[in-house]
């Protein structure tokens, strides 16, 4: 492994004498759970041979984390690669990524690489952001209920991904899309505007990606690839579809049939890095940014259905749900292949998390090393599996949840409730070991206190939990 290091180190500083820096490409899925890419292992209706190449030639993290089981929480914390509680950005209801944190795209702006976008965004002003409505439009303080269309567009264009750093954007849902080019790869302006784009939304996400590609491939770049699946509202044409079969719950079928659609997209997008000759020094992230939503029961409800529900993903064999700092709602699939920069085949066990992204990207970019971001540098790490762990302690905060991982070892702590967990064996999140190791668990908790008073709203919960109260009676009823 010493000599595989030192052979990846000269490959990488050779790299750096020539000037040619890795391009980094960041797949962020939405709503995935651990068990839904092939390579976990966890379930044997799945089909993704993608991406499971992406990890027998790359990387694969078995505890891959992101900073929050819910939307934007989670993208803030990617993107902007510090704990989003530092600014305030708890969870959806809280506040849009504020315009003063510096972001992944816009680092690498300043590096020299051309920047891009496609799918979700999310991170723009909402109506359910009491905290930023109160601030930014008291006028609508009186309102019983703030509707969507109560905030004005001219509101959210500072927080759309064009004025965030990203050079080119194709950012939208499915056939809305604010755009500054087309999929023929011609530029629309020099300014993003409101297109519509006619077909399926995952195809449209992958075909904006590979126009960006074509169009950069030359010069360095960063692509930020935010597929709007496996969320709800669930959607397949007959092409992903046709293969699965009838006879198994409609949600799990459309659920898989998009995660082909994924799956597609990036054999695709490797084709074309392939096709411009740039595969071998290109980095590609492929994480999600929460579990999947189980809703408790999983119940198939008819695809037709509008409200909150299970989107067909699972967490197996984790435990918990998004909206969960149980293992089920944050630890997700977590991929890094770099074919000139890492070794192939590797499992990486230790702990790693969203935030590693802006930190590796920092570093590739050849940025100087910053005290503001939270994340490691993960790529001395995946190239001496021996170096030891990348972070001393990680840290959640979510809602009337708190939690700490150190080593192999979880502190939670939902409301007044407190657990200690070994998340490395197989009994990881049904066995209570506080009773056992008491003075760890005093240990975690300490740093886990001193950690939340650094953040923008001090402290963590310790009444008891409200709106995770029923999944914590589901879930933890037998964890004494």
């Amino acid at each position: 492994m010493k000599a595989f290091a030192l052979i990846s180190a000269l490959v990488i500083q050779s790299l750096s004498f020539a000037q040619e820096r890795p391009n980094i490409i960041v797949i962020f899925t939405d709503d995935q759970g651990y068990a839904d890419i092939g390579a976990n292992g966890q379930v044997d209706d799945i089909k993704t041979p993608n991406i499971d190449l992406l990890a027998k030639n790359g990387v694969r993290m078995t505890s891959g984390y992101v900073t929050a089981p819910q939307c934007i929480p989670s993208r803030a914390g990617l993107l902007s690669g510090r704990y989003q509680q530092r600014f305030g950005l708890d969870h959806n209801g809280t506040i849009p990524l504020p315009l003063d944190e510096i972001l992944i795209s816009q680092r690498m702006q300043k590096a020299g690489y051309v920047t891009g976008m496609s799918g979700k965004w999310h991170l723009e002003p909402n109506h359910q952001q009491k905290e930023w409505i109160a601030e930014n439009m008291p006028e609508l303080g009186d309102a019983k209920k703030v509707k969507p269309s109560d905030i004005p567009f001219s509101k959210k264009i500072p927080y759309m991904s064009s004025n965030r750093g990203f050079d080119e954007t194709f950012q939208g849902y499915i056939n809305r899309y604010w755009a500054n080019y087309s999929l023929d790869g011609n530029e629309i302006t020099d300014k993003a505007k409101w297109i519509k784009q006619e077909g399926y939304r995952l195809d449209i996400q992958t075909d904006a990606t590979v126009k960006f590609i074509e169009k950069n491939s030359k010069k360095p770049f960063f692509y930020y690839l935010s597929y709007f699946a496996p969320h709800v509202p669930l959607g397949a044409t007959k092409k992903y579809l046709g293969r699965f079969p009838e006879d198994m719950p409609t949600r799990r079928r459309y659920c898989l049939a998009m995660m082909s659609a994924i799956d597609d997209g990036v054999g695709e997008i490797k084709e074309t890095l392939k096709k411009m000759g740039v595969e071998d020094n290109t980095v590609i992230f492929f994480i999600s940014d929460n579990g999947a939503p189980l809703k408790i029961t999983m119940e198939d409800k008819p695809i037709s259905f509008k409200g909150g529900a299970w989107n067909g993903s699972k967490n197996t064999p984790w435990v918990g749900e998004k909206g969960m700092i149980s293992e089920g709602g944050i630890r997700v699939p977590y991929i890094v292949n770099w074919p000139a920069g890492l070794p192939k085949g590797v499992v990486y066990n230790r702990p790693v998390i969203s935030l590693d992204v802006a930190a590796t990207c920092n570093a590739l970019a050849g940025l100087p090393d910053t005290n503001d971001l939270d994340g490691a540098n993960l790529i001395p790490y995946l190239n001496d599996i021996k170096k030891g762990d990348p972070h001393e302690a990680l840290f959640w905060r979510f809602w009337d949840q708190s939690a700490i991982r150190m080593g192999d070892y979880k502190f939670l702590k939902a409301g007044n409730q407190e657990y200690l967990f070994n998340v490395t064996t197989i009994g990881h999140e049904n066995k209570n070991l506080i009773k056992q190791f008491p003075e760890k668990a005093k240990t975690m908790k300490k740093r886990l206190q001193v950690w939340g008073q650094e953040l923008k709203n001090p402290g963590i919960p310790s009444e008891p939990v409200r709106r995770e109260k029923r999944w914590y009676a589901h879930y933890f009823k037998s964890v004494k």
